[in-house]
């Protein structure tokens, strides 16, 4: 086993995550990526497995903590591993932004989401924060 599927089965099993073939894979691509990917593209990657199969594992991965689930400011849902170590709460949540010009969404890793209070009553369960713009690469096009 490799030092990367080493920390990504320890990742898996403090979420209580059971680990199988199916989850390291997905896993690993998740791992592998720079940017959160769509369940298309993680079909296109993931030759070894069919949809409905990643879909089931993606969903495991959401209800566990073990990815955050970005709307990609195009209408789409992203995936991105959580590198938290809680199966309760994501402990690294951060903003995203979103490329009007290349459509890419990428992580702002070191940018925290806000704190927000929200009325009585009310109960947070996850937070999305995307800032939509122009990204470095594109704006010398623009």
């Amino acid at each position: 086993m490799s030092m990367a599927d080493s920390k990504l089965t320890d990742l898996m099993e403090e979420h209580g995550i059971k680990v199988t073939a199916n989850r390291l894979i997905v896993a690993r691509s998740l791992h592998a990526s720079l940017m959160p990917m769509s369940l298309a593209e993680l079909e296109r990657q993931i030759l070894t497995l069919d949809k409905s199969s990643i879909f089931r594992v993606l969903n495991l991965f959401r209800d566990y903590h073990l990815v955050h689930v970005i709307e990609d400011g195009a209408g789409g849902v992203k995936y991105e591993l959580c590198h938290s170590h809680s199966a309760n709460a994501d402990e690294d949540a951060h903003a995203h932004f979103h490329c009007e010009v290349c459509g890419r969404t990428l992580c702002l890793d070191h940018v925290p989401v806000p704190i927000i209070r929200l009325p009585e009553g009310y109960e947070a369960h996850s937070v999305n924060y995307l800032i939509k713009g122009v990204c470095p690469d594109c704006l010398p096009r623009k």
